[in-house]
């Protein structure tokens, strides 16, 4: 278990946060272009926010919400277990995680936005 003090943006990730910024995937950019500077309903969110061990693509404290963007990667052998376990441990700080393909952001960027309001919305 990490530390309470650095349960989240742990500076030994700092490099790996920055790293997966610079490298962020077309669907990655398209979600965060709506997202960022409080353009969604006048609420902050992070990109490639650490929470303890692990790097989320977006995070919301006000809402406490985790948003993932899954691509090829999490569909490799293992990846499901992987992803089942970093989602629990993320959940275990109550933080909620919600997780849309890349096609669901270049196909339907209105429907995840909808389902993010929902999910903050409570």
């Amino acid at each position: 278990m990490v530390p309470p003090m650095f349960l989240y943006n742990h500076p030994d990730l700092k490099k790996r946060r920055q790293r997966l910024r610079k490298q962020s995937t077309p669907a990655e950019r398209k979600l965060w272009g709506h997202l960022r500077a409080k353009r969604f309903r006048g609420i902050k969110f992070f990109r490639q926010f650490g929470i303890g061990p692990y790097v989320v693509d977006f995070y919301c404290p006000k809402a406490r919400l985790a948003i993932e963007v899954d691509g090829d990667s999490h569909f490799r052998k293992g990846a499901k277990a992987y992803d089942l376990q970093r989602q629990r441990y993320i959940e275990s700080f109550n933080v909620r995680v919600i997780r849309f393909l890349n096609s669901d952001i270049h196909e339907n960027m209105d429907g995840v936005l909808q389902k993010i309001e929902v999910v903050i919305a409570g």
